[in-house]
């Protein structure tokens, strides 16, 4: 997308075209405005038009150019931190909710796929979560424990199991969890796009939204070429938020990430590595995560952005990781390369604001976009057409925060990243 290839790598070389969209060249009226064309967006536009709402889903640049359209195709449940997290933060009221909301959401992903034929390489054979060393091994017994006690189907694997899950001895243990999965992410958001224009959602890409104001009970979205009336707007642009409403980019840390993808494996290397085809991360300081694609191409990343010297510096070390990892890989060529940022709030948690009258979003989602992004698309929707009251949702409404040294933290964390990878995974 826009002449750049590490912006989307293998995703936008394999995934089945966009749906045809124009930018916005008229002055339209409509129910509720979506800003964004992400998970998020394309699920409320999506669940909004099946519950008869008039929506227009306006995006800046194309379907899936921000974080859905960049990630590694981790179909995971819940969040990042663990279950019992949220309910220290939250209570047990709404950490419950959104325990059981989150744990689910991996299922909803999946029947939209199924529902809607997505053509996006969906595989529901689970996700593991790969411990490194004893420390590793303790979290990941202490996330089995919690997620048990919600009935999660998930276990624990001991070190020589996870060898034969993954393919390497590199591992004290895993945590498969069985109700995750992988896909092709931008062919997923591509798919969900051309589901809402089927549902009767109008769609319009190259279309930024440049001003906004309130008239009377409506308001006034302005584009370059065009402008929309709605009762409603759903902001859902989270860590890509650019101009309205810059307070959701502000009150999160951007955290870059890359992936890289090798050609073609043989038939013997891809037997010998995730036979089960699931995806798998690892409990390093600075994780890393490893899957294939439906064609057989490794795909390998970590934090960090392939910019400046940080490009050959993480080359370089997702060489050497990989041989680490798998020697029987040998030396590996990539065929693509690609790389993005996920938005970190100051607790690893998601937010619920309400940004103005009847302006909404959920942002905030630390690292795990496919699931719970679809899931508050369809929550915001639930809401919108007064399908559930403000006290059914899963957060509070938050008040927006702004984290402390944050453009500090962005350059350390990016910097940091180079400076792990420049020594690490030495033979």
């Amino acid at each position: 997308m826009l002449n750049n290839a590490r912006s989307h790598g293998l995703w936008e070389l394999t995934a089945p075209k966009a749906p045809e969209t124009e930018a916005l060249t008229s002055k339209i009226e409509v129910d509720v405005a979506v800003i964004g064309g992400g998970y998020t967006g394309l699920s409320a536009a999506l669940y909004l038009a099946e519950g008869a709402a008039d929506v227009a889903l306006l995006e800046q640049v194309e379907i899936g150019f921000g974080g859905a359209g960049r990630n590694a195709g981790l179909v995971n449940a819940g969040m990042w931190v663990m279950p019992d997290t949220l309910t220290d933060v939250l209570g047990n009221h709404y950490g419950e909710r959104l325990i059981r909301l989150l744990g689910g959401a991996p299922q909803l992903v999946f029947d939209l796929i199924e529902k809607h034929r997505i053509a996006c390489e969906a595989e529901r054979e689970g996700t593991l979560h790969c411990a490194v060393g004893s420390r590793g091994l303790e979290e990941l017994k202490q996330r089995a424990a919690q997620w048990q006690r919600f009935g999660a189907p998930v276990s624990l694997l001991d070190a020589k199991e996870t060898e034969t899950k993954v393919g390497t001895s590199a591992y004290s243990g895993s945590l498969l969890d069985l109700r995750a999965g992988t896909i092709q992410p931008l062919a997923y958001a591509r798919g969900l796009a051309r589901a809402a224009l089927d549902a009767g959602a109008q769609i319009f890409t190259r279309s930024k939204v440049i001003g906004a104001e309130r008239v009377n009970d409506r308001w006034e979205l302005k584009t370059a070429t065009g402008s929309v009336s709605a009762r409603w707007i759903v902001v859902a642009t989270d860590v890509y938020t650019d101009g309205l409403w810059p307070e959701i980019r502000m009150e999160q840390v951007s955290l870059p990430y890359f992936s890289f993808a090798t050609a073609q494996l043989s038939g013997n290397l891809r037997a010998s590595i995730l036979p089960g085809k699931q995806g798998a991360w690892d409990t390093n300081t600075v994780p890393s995560y490893f899957r294939f694609d439906r064609a057989g191409r490794l795909l390998f990343g970590s934090v960090g952005a392939l910019r400046g010297s940080g490009a050959g510096i993480h080359r370089a070390w997702a060489r050497r990781a990989l041989r680490k990892l798998f020697p029987q890989i040998g030396d590996v060529s990539f065929e693509a390369e690609w790389y993005g940022r996920i938005g970190m709030t100051d607790d690893n948690l998601p937010r619920f604001h309400k940004l103005a009258d009847n302006v909404v979003a959920f942002s905030g989602y630390n690292g795990r976009g496919i699931a719970p992004g679809t899931t508050f698309g369809r929550v915001l929707a639930s809401y919108i057409l007064g399908q559930i009251a403000e006290k059914d949702l899963p957060l509070p409404v938050s008040p927006v925060g702004k984290p402390v040294f944050r453009a500090a933290k962005e350059a350390f964390y990016e910097a940091g990243a180079q400076l792990v990878h420049l020594s690490g995974a030495r033979l």
